[in-house]
């Protein structure tokens, strides 16, 4: 009891659930996450759990189990899908993420540093850093139980054989979950270890050499990737590793999240520079880890995209709950941790309208859905922004959503050897079968990959019988033979006649 009346109110048990519950509020309101490319994976756990029955399915797509480091979320809606389908299932599981990142970031900090970081406030809406936003839920899930898993590695440090046997299932699971959440929990074992061994008075290189054998039951998932498809890659593209740091918390409105995202590393800059901080080694060291996979790894890699950025915001928020106060400032830390709380409350509230926004206008496009047929084919064409501008209304892969309730076939499926187990059918239908053909970049963008006039001209009609067209202006006629049955502000629908 003595000890509970010393507790910081930042520290208390009622903080910590008030913030794990708070993480999730930005999720609540809308019937579908707004996250970018979350209805491409509905529309595969839809596949998934509903080919065996469903003859539209089977004509359109073909699946088979097998074990790839991209599945997490998809075993998961896949129990749940029989009970409540999978549009419901996935939601309930993206509702838990931010929960568990932010209760592994309370508990690895309580456990490191034995309380919780008056900057801990600040961590918790990296949560919602760009890779949750572009909807890369199997990467995000496997980190969260990753922070969760070096805690019990952490806590099994001092019975380090039963440690090798629980960790090589555990390796394997977060590997499944995702290959690179797999990966992170690597840097962050070895990091704890190092710092164990370091505090045990062993030289640099011995605790180099210590952690790196103790942390071998860890690599069994390697011999999975063995003769894996090697997939587009690997490319460093050094201009947009810079992005990624004004976009650590890119939302919907640019000066505002990069203003955020000033003030967090302004932040570590005067804990660094300041003499009243210092840093707590085991997250500390989990945090330049982290940094450091950032900086050498590539942007795009076996079939992944955008693996670099995927490191910054983790470390980030490792970084942040490493920050502490030396003695003697307790008024400094009292305001920080005011701060962090404020800053918390502020990126919460603005999430939750920015997602609120974000669903109005995909609940409007799926307006499109109750208007196409059944098990039909539909040619998706999406006037997507180019990846310089800031704002997206994230249509890119909303008819996945379709695929989920009317069982068609549509071209933004991914479908990459060694990343996915769903293969699209109709060849004939090349080069319009699968992403990114759905995405029509403006001419000034980097990107080039479909043709408005292009597709409308070429797209085989045999196996597309309607056109459905999003945050593009509505036209009578897109050619003879398509010609336009339904429309609104977002969706337009054609038939093929």
């Amino acid at each position: 009891m003595a000890q509970a009346a010393t507790l910081r109110w930042w520290e208390t048990r009622w903080f910590a659930l008030a913030a794990i519950l708070a993480s999730c509020v930005p999720l609540l309101a809308p019937g579908l996450p707004p996250l970018a490319d979350l209805p491409g994976h509905i529309g595969r756990y839809h596949i998934a759990a509903g080919i065996a029955d469903s003859a539209d399915l089977q004509r359109h797509w073909s699946f088979h189990w097998g074990l790839v480091g991209n599945l997490g979320v998809d075993l998961i809606v896949q129990f749940l899908a029989p009970v409540m389908g999978a549009e419901a299932a996935a939601k309930l599981v993206v509702l838990l993420i931010p929960p568990l990142w932010v209760s592994g970031l309370i508990l690895l900090a309580r456990r490191a540093g034995g309380s919780l970081s008056p900057a801990a406030g600040f961590a918790f809406p990296l949560i919602y850093g760009y890779a949750f936003q572009l909807g890369f839920v199997n990467f995000m899930l496997a980190g969260g139980l990753a922070l969760h898993a070096l805690l019990l590695w952490c806590t099994l440090a001092h019975r380090p054989v039963l440690r090798a046997v629980l960790f090589v299932p555990i390796a394997f699971l977060l590997w499944v979950a995702h290959s690179f959440g797999w990966g992170m929990f690597g840097l962050l074992a070895f990091g704890a270890e190092w710092v164990r061994q370091r505090e045990a008075g062993e030289g640099r290189g011995a605790a180099l050499v210590r952690a790196v054998v103790w942390c071998l039951p860890l690599a069994g998932p390697a011999a999975l990737m063995i003769g894996a498809p090697p997939g587009e890659g690997p490319l460093w593209d050094w201009k947009a590793k810079a992005s990624w740091f004004p976009s650590l918390l890119r939302e919907r409105w640019k000066w505002y999240d990069v203003g955020c995202a000033i003030l967090v590393f302004g932040l570590l800059w005067a804990a660094v520079r300041d003499r009243r901080f210092r840093f707590d080694p085991l997250t500390g060291t989990a945090a330049l880890l982290c940094l450091a996979a950032f900086a050498v790894l590539p942007r795009l890699i076996v079939g992944g995209a955008y693996v670099d950025m995927r490191m910054l915001a983790p470390a980030v928020a490792l970084a942040l709950i490493a920050v502490r106060m030396r003695p003697g400032h307790d008024r400094l830390e009292r305001w920080l941790a005011l701060a962090g709380a404020g800053f918390f409350a502020m990126r919460t509230a603005s999430s939750t309208i920015a997602f609120l926004l974000f669903a109005q206008t995909q609940q409007a496009a799926l307006e499109a859905v109750d208007h196409i047929p059944r098990g039909t084919g539909v040619l998706v064409l999406v006037n997507e922004p180019c990846s310089s501008q800031w704002h997206s209304d994230r249509l890119g892969h909303i008819a996945g959503i379709a695929v989920a309730r009317r069982d068609v076939f549509e071209n933004g499926q991914w479908a990459l050897d060694g990343q996915q187990l769903l293969r699209a059918r109709h060849p004939e239908a090349d080069p319009y079968r699968t992403d990114p053909s759905q995405l029509v970049y403006p001419a000034v963008c980097e990107y080039k990959t479909t043709q408005f006039d292009t597709a409308i001209r070429d797209f085989d009609r045999g196996t597309f019988r309607y056109v459905w067209t999003l945050d593009f202006p509505a036209r009578p006629v897109l050619a003879p033979d398509v010609k336009l049955i339904w429309a609104n502000k977002v969706s337009a629908l054609y038939a093929v006649k």
